[in-house]
């Protein structure tokens, strides 16, 4: 079945890296340990490639302004760091520092770097690439999915357990190589991997508008 970012809220794109781009990615990232580690687009090879053509191409039809990076994650879920993640949405954004801006609230505080929730307009003109380094299936905790809640606004704790209840969720199997393209609003968890193999995701995200004068984007985050 084929999904689509403007009807389900995501997509999954086929053999966006290749094996060479995908040892090289894994040669800049390192070792990791942990579950996760944050703040990647101060490294300048992994900034340069986030900004490249051959990222931004996916994420351009999507957003009504220039894609930009502004926040870059690296997962690693493998027997040693196992994990599970409840349904969610992805609600702030990492920014320079905390001012008080209408329609900007709930800060708080993630690796040192301040995080805001923004109006719920700007999260609809974003976009995530999570770009698979790994095969990803039910077995090592891919990314799971409700197609088309990515439209309902920010929800409820309430609302989000009714909706489980109302759509069938979609399983994001995927190969080493392959993207998965989400809006931050979808709806989305993982299971525990049960799996020896490793399951490692970059996580970027993309915005297509600019912030108010007195905010500012994380220029490491």
């Amino acid at each position: 079945m084929k999904f689509n970012v403007q009807s389900d809220g995501f997509s999954i794109i086929t053999g966006v890296i290749d094996a060479a781009v995908r040892e090289n990615l894994l040669s800049v990232l390192g070792p990791i340990f942990g579950a996760g580690r944050r703040g990647l687009l101060g490294s300048p090879p992994i900034a340069a490639w986030a900004h490249s053509e051959s990222m931004t191409q996916w994420v351009r039809p999507h957003l009504s302004g220039e894609p930009r990076p502004v926040r870059a994650i690296y997962f690693d879920k493998s027997p040693d760091s196992n994990w599970r993640v409840d349904w969610h949405q992805d609600l702030t954004l990492a920014l320079g520092h905390q001012v008080e801006v209408p329609g900007f609230g709930l800060w708080s505080v993630k690796d040192g770097i301040p995080h805001v929730q923004p109006p719920v307009e700007l999260l609809e003109e974003m976009l995530t690439v999570r770009v698979h380094l790994d095969e990803a299936d039910e077995s090592n905790g891919a990314l799971r999915v409700l197609p088309g809640t990515q439209d309902l606004g920010r929800l409820t704790a309430v609302r989000i357990q009714e909706l489980r209840g109302k759509i069938d969720e979609h399983l994001c199997a995927v190969s080493a190589g392959d993207a998965v393209l989400m809006r931050p609003l979808l709806l989305h968890a993982s299971n525990r991997s049960t799996s020896v193999g490793r399951r490692r995701v970059l996580h970027i995200e993309y915005a297509g508008f600019a912030l108010p004068p007195a905010l500012k984007w994380h220029a490491a985050a």
